[in-house]
């Protein structure tokens, strides 16, 4: 029981008591105390009640017997145990992460930030020996390649609605457990994948995805459920955000270096990695209790409850739309599949919202947490992190295949991002709660449209410190402040119940966006390259790609301007309204 709900509890019944009491001194030395209202004490006795009244011996005494029945029943209801006592002299104000030791909770926090940290990892270790892998499997299509990476992020950002919802119910620490363990399964079998043929391989990289859907938003919700609104929580946020850029360069410098032995291995040590983290966060993570407690007597009751037919349309209608847009670059709009899944995706996504709005008792999105501050800050994470998913995607390949960089130097030229990232994040994590939310969007989405303008307009000969080097120290500052701003936000703005909801919101937007802007890039990509058979045709189609995420990064950049000023003026009205109530 966290402390919140026993100090809660506690109140509760405190509330019912009567309020006069002595102590029996021989039971608070052991830690337990009896309390005995000052009337009971006081009252008269059987006998002398019915001397009194002048009824007779029998009823004297059947009336003396059902008094002191009476009176010990009354009696044993006031007696707390020791736990009990304990409950009382909680403070109501103490937060979960308050009550754990300084070791522990470095620990715990080491733990949940290792969902974001391994979450990017396993992107970019694909994504430095992507063309290794695809060589050993006989792929050079870039458009097919593309899917590697693609098909990851979709089950990511698909499923994270869906998972958040079961963390609710089934609690956030089980679900964790859960990411965490299927995870280290389906790295384990893409290593595996290399016994049979690239088929599997993107099959087992797209159930991948479906371990860290799981693990992101129950993390998130473990973290605002333990820490209570705050600078503390906002650093913690931060520090979950800072491993983004770390992870990626960590997972490519491990991939660079087994794929110097063999490209395997850097599937199953990830495995491996996996499976220590449940090892070790069973024992540190604190579980919060669930928030959603009922039981349910059918199954129909339990599906209603997690909303399993409107996240299964929801599901549906993301996985068409992103896969229309993913496979028109490679086999070209004119096959009627290719439009006709587009156009049951878009149509499933619209049954999704109807559901939401009009038949499910239990939505999975709380619509109303999305007022029009939420808004603006979900349009831009989308547009930020879209540009994002295509700026890291084609710099790799432009550092790849253009300039000739082996995935280990690739790797090397990115490890700025690890550095500046941490020191965005921890800047973040300071200045959330001094200046306003669309403050630090507006940086964000500004360092996201500077980084991407510099990367597509560099000369291929162009020395790695200029441009690239500059791009990759601006991108992680849109990354590392628009996350943990966004995921504050929404993490306050919706009630404890649904924080695994709240941090699903952020967390679908982000990997989504990046999946499904590469459908985007892919397809302005093919119809600009000339089919890239010269390098001049592939830098003409890298940069057609670029072209697409600057417009991205712009809008993002317009949102968040929009959204400082409707604050502004929010903020004006409300003062108007606050001198004419005083005059």
């Amino acid at each position: 029981m966290s402390a919140p709900e026993s100090g809660h509890r506690a109140t509760e019944a405190s509330q019912d008591e009567p309020t006069n009491f002595t102590f029996d001194h021989s039971q608070h030395r052991d830690s337990h105390y009896r309390r005995v209202p000052a009337d009971v004490e006081k009252q008269d006795t059987p006998m002398s009640q019915s001397s009194a009244s002048g009824i007779s011996k029998e009823e004297e005494e059947e009336q003396a017997a059902q008094d002191l029945e009476n009176n010990k029943e009354r009696q044993e209801n006031l007696r707390p145990t020791s736990t009990h006592h304990s409950l009382h002299q909680t403070n109501t104000n103490v937060s979960i992460a308050e009550t754990l030791s300084l070791p522990r909770e470095c620990m715990f926090v080491a733990c949940i930030c290792l969902a974001q940290f391994m979450t990017q990892a396993s992107l970019g270790q694909t994504l430095a020996i992507l063309h290794i892998i695809g060589d050993a499997f006989g792929l050079s299509d870039p458009a097919e390649l593309s899917w590697l990476i693609a098909g990851y992020s979709l089950t990511v950002g698909t499923f994270i609605l869906v998972a958040g919802r079961f963390g609710d119910v089934f609690g956030y620490k089980r679900m964790f457990m859960i990411g965490f363990a299927w995870f280290g399964l389906w790295s384990m079998i893409a290593g595996l994948a290399v016994y049979s043929n690239h088929v599997l391989f993107v099959f087992a990289r797209v159930f991948t995805g479906i371990g860290p859907a799981i693990c992101l938003p129950n993390g998130l919700a473990i973290l605002g459920a333990t820490y209570a609104p705050g600078p503390r929580k906002n650093m913690v946020f931060a520090m979950f955000g800072a491993c983004a850029p770390g992870g990626s360069i960590v997972g490519a410098a491990f991939a660079g270096l087994f794929s110097l032995a063999w490209w395997p291995w850097t599937f199953w040590s990830f495995a491996i990695a996996c499976f220590a983290i449940v090892g070790i966060g069973s024992l540190v993570i604190p579980d919060p209790p669930r928030k959603i407690t009922q039981k349910w007597n059918t199954l129909r009751e339990l599906a209603i409850e997690l909303d399993l037919f409107g996240g299964l349309i929801g599901i549906i209608g993301l996985v068409l739309f992103n896969f229309a847009w993913n496979q028109a670059p490679i086999v070209g709009w004119q096959k009627a599949y290719v439009y006709v899944t587009l156009i049951l995706g878009v149509l499933f996504i619209l049954a999704f919202f109807y559901i939401e709005l009009r038949v499910a008792s239990a939505p999975l999105i709380p619509f109303s947490a999305l007022n029009s501050d939420v808004s603006f800050v979900l349009i831009c994470i989308a547009c930020g992190w879209g540009c994002f998913g295509i700026w890291i995607y084609y710099t790799w390949q432009f550092l790849e295949l253009l300039r000739y960089d082996t995935p280990l130097l690739a790797t090397a030229q990115f490890a700025p991002v690890a550095i500046s990232g941490a020191l965005a994040s921890v800047t973040t994590g300071f200045i959330l709660a001094k200046v306003r939310p669309a403050v630090v969007m507006i940086i964000a989405m500004t360092c996201f449209t500077i980084g991407v303008i510099l990367i597509g307009t560099a000369p291929v000969g162009q020395t790695y410190w200029a441009q690239t080097f500059v791009c990759i120290v601006v991108i992680p500052w849109g990354m590392d402040m628009s996350f943990p701003a966004a995921t504050v936000i929404l993490s306050n703005a919706v009630k404890k119940e649904h924080q695994g909801i709240g941090a699903s919101l952020v967390n679908t937007l982000v990997n989504y966006s990046i999946s499904i802007a590469l459908g985007f890039a892919g397809t302005v990509e093919v119809h600009v390259n000339n089919g890239g058979e010269t390098d001049s045709d592939e830098l003409k189609g890298f940069r057609g790609a670029w072209y697409m995420a600057m417009g991205l990064a712009g809008l993002g950049l317009a949102t968040s301007i929009l959204f400082l000023f409707k604050g502004l003026w929010t903020d004006r009205q409300m003062a108007r309204k606050r001198v004419a109530a005083a005059a």
